[in-house]
């Protein structure tokens, strides 16, 4: 972070004024409140402190926020061990379309959930939260495959039950596509 960001007062998230970064042409990010430039490691600081900001094009004015914030997320995954799988992000892919309201949405809730339980918590220190998540994610991880696969079988179960995309109702409960029994 740059040494003349420490010297001025943040706004905070929940400032109704975000700070106000401008990326230029050739790439470089200014933060218009401290009048300096940043880099990826400087917008990610100040998410973890969080400071309200948005990131505009210089030239054009469009909001440029999500963008950089995936790029911050995509220098993280690169170094040090990755939150993101091969098949996660597989997964996320598929979503895209029809179901992505609905990822995006548990998602969400999902990371806020964990960020309003840290928050509870004292914020203690990162060293006993990795240590403290480490041991509760093989029960989270059972948690959300039980979510997932009771969602699967309500999805299944209405498609069926409305005949939806080629399958037919049946009155006997059970999976019988074109009634001949496959």
């Amino acid at each position: 972070m740059p040494a003349n960001l420490a010297r001025h007062e943040t706004p905070r998230m929940t400032d109704p004024t975000p700070r106000l970064i401008k990326k230029y042409p050739n790439r470089r990010l200014y933060d218009t409140h401290t009048s300096s430039h940043l880099t990826l490691a400087d917008i990610r600081q100040l998410v973890v402190d969080k400071v309200a900001f948005q990131v505009v094009d210089a030239k054009s004015g469009e909001d440029l926020t999500r963008s950089i914030l995936l790029q911050v997320i995509l220098e993280a995954e690169s170094g040090g061990e990755p939150i993101f799988t091969s098949d996660m992000l597989m997964g996320i892919i598929q979503f895209y379309g029809p179901y992505q309201g609905v990822l995006g949405s548990y998602l969400d809730k999902s990371i806020q959930t964990v960020i309003d339980i840290q928050s509870q918590t004292g914020a203690q220190s990162s060293e006993a939260w990795s240590t403290f998540m480490h041991q509760q994610a093989p029960v989270m991880q059972d948690l959300m495959r039980q979510y997932v696969d009771q969602s699967k079988a309500l999805y299944l179960n209405t498609q069926n039950m409305f005949g939806l995309f080629g399958a037919k109702p049946t009155t006997d409960g059970s999976d019988k596509k074109n009634g001949d029994g496959e």
